[in-house]
């Protein structure tokens, strides 16, 4: 059987998918929002181990249709060890559509563009890739390792390579002081990148050391719902992609959102404002329901 080198994670839309875990933890690991793999050193699996590994889940779940590639930015792997992986993959499951892969903008600006679309023609054809946000001050106080250019060159040549792109935002990293130059800015980010998905989290603390606090600096502190729901409002108005799905229905939202702008952004809108206008609207999820 397979076992996972835990703590393991996924994106909410690969929960039908078969995993494998290509590189355990995360080479940059420096993020002050994150503690997915703070107790994890980052290595790459061995290759025999995975082979061994994905020759297993061949015999017991042939029929797989999707796969993702673990831990947290297993696209740090050289373009001719990420072909090998999923020519294995795609022999071993003919029923295979598709693989997809977290990434970082590190990841991708590392790689020739000629070698990002090989990956991509070996049939890794979607990322998820993480934005966070489209200020410079937001993105070196939380030690993101990019710059808002950066973000948006890397995201633009994922796209130009021909992948599938889903880009993920965090809602309330600047706290309240920043939160409007933190919508502002990620929304022209976002814009510039576009692709065909595009999701907003909502930041929520688990223990670390240090602090998201204590990394940020003051003034810092969390969103209410309100200042939450009307950050999303700033960064929703100001993306001007056109077809992208958008999505606010992470388990770490208040306000359960999806829909495709720019065709369904007045309804989008009209949804924060009506949860706005009511404390107790049915249309904010309760605390206790909001999980990561």
């Amino acid at each position: 059987m397979i076992e996972y080198d835990m703590p393991l994670y996924r994106p909410p839309s690969e929960a039908g998918s078969l995993i494998f875990q290509a590189t355990l933890g995360c080479s940059h690991n420096k993020c002050a929002f994150c503690v997915a793999y703070q107790s994890k050193k980052f290595r790459v699996r061995p290759r025999e181990d995975l082979k061994a590994e994905i020759e297993y889940a061949g015999r017991i779940e042939p029929g797989t249709r999707r796969i993702f590639l673990a831990d947290g930015d297993a696209m740090v792997l050289s373009a001719s060890k990420l072909i090998r992986i999923a020519e294995k993959c795609y022999e071993t499951f003919p029923a295979l559509e598709r693989i997809s892969i977290y990434a970082s903008p590190q990841n991708i600006l590392h790689k020739k563009d000629g070698d990002l679309e090989k990956v991509r023609q070996s049939g890794i054809s979607m990322i998820y890739y993480g934005v966070e946000s489209g200020d410079d001050e937001v993105l070196r106080r939380i030690h993101k390792g990019a710059t808002a250019k950066e973000l948006i060159e890397a995201g633009t040549r994922i796209r130009e390579a021909g992948f599938v792109l889903s880009s993920t935002v965090i809602l309330g990293l600047a706290g309240p002081e920043g939160s409007k130059r933190h919508a502002e800015a990620t929304a022209r980010v976002l814009s510039s990148i576009g692709g065909e998905y595009m999701a907003a989290l909502t930041l929520m603390l688990e223990p670390r050391s240090p602090s998201y606090e204590e990394v940020y600096g003051a003034p810092w502190r969390p969103l209410s719902i309100p200042e939450a729901l009307a950050e999303c409002r700033i960064m929703i108005e100001g993306i001007e992609y056109d077809g992208t799905e958008f999505r606010s229905n992470h388990a770490s939202n208040w306000l359960a959102l999806k829909g495709r702008l720019q065709r369904d952004k007045a309804r989008l809108l009209e949804t924060i404002d009506k949860a706005l206008s009511d404390p107790h609207s049915p249309l904010i999820r309760p605390d206790f329901l909001r999980g990561l």
